[in-house]
């Protein structure tokens, strides 16, 4: 899904799950279908079901912290919360830094989506979301990278004409293709980036690690993380 510049996070300041009564779950509250806020201003999502129910499943009390993309990773290690939630792809570049989960994805195609058929992916201007791993396989494609803060921002500099194209995650695209009224289209093949998404944790947090892998597992084993896939991110493939 996703990958951050790291350079910020690379200080490890010793916060740990052992020291804390509730786990605070870091989400970004902005990548629908994945997690996004909703009219009662709470995060929602594919990510806030399966959230709930992973820390139901390790008996664990847990509240919901959104944060801004660009610097979820350094806010994790140093301590503001103790789990990240938030669409990220395990990488090798973020294992560096942090710990992950097994995956509770597999990887989802990214997709370009352009005003016209006729967009030369390689050669033109393709926008993303900043620090993603889109915006890296832009960078390495040959093409010219024009990177936003938001995914909605990437989309709307396709629409102005400030892009040729956008490449950002097809279940992230895949409504706002459907509702363009024809405005949108996907162009060239789609992609496979990453690992599939994990939940991100530090380092020192072993104990934490082993709580979520075990929810995972459990959820995996008795059908209901493919029937929450099947429900929020149709089309993905299943465990």
């Amino acid at each position: 899904m996703k990958t951050l510049l790291l350079a910020t996070a690379a200080l490890t300041l010793g916060a740990t799950f052992a020291s804390a009564q509730t786990v605070r779950l870091g989400t970004e509250g902005a990548y629908p279908p994945y997690n996004f806020i909703n009219d009662n201003g709470e995060v929602d999502g594919f990510e806030r079901v399966l959230g709930d129910e992973l820390c139901k499943r390790a008996e664990l009390t847990c509240e919901w912290v959104t944060n801004d993309w660009d610097s979820i990773i350094p806010n994790l290690v140093s301590g503001n919360y103790d789990a990240i939630i938030a669409g990220m792809s395990i990488t090798e570049e973020r294992d560096e830094v942090i710990d992950f989960s097994q995956n509770y994805t597999q990887p989802d195609p990214s997709a370009y989506a352009a005003a016209m058929e006729d967009v030369d992916l390689e050669g033109g201007v393709v926008a993303a979301q900043t620090g993603t791993i889109q915006a890296s396989h832009v960078a390495e494609s040959g093409a010219a990278l024009i990177e936003f803060a938001t995914p909605d921002e990437a989309v709307g500099a396709v629409r102005n004409g400030e892009a040729d194209a956008v490449l950002a995650d097809k279940a992230f695209l895949d409504p706002i293709v459907g509702e363009s009224g024809g405005d949108l289209m996907f162009v060239g093949e789609d992609v496979l980036l990453g690992g599939g998404i994990g939940i991100g944790l530090r380092e020192s947090d072993g104990e934490l690690k082993e709580k979520f892998d075990a929810a995972i597992q459990s959820m995996k084993d008795d059908g209901t993380l493919n029937a929450l896939i099947a429900e929020w991110l149709p089309g993905m493939a299943q465990f």
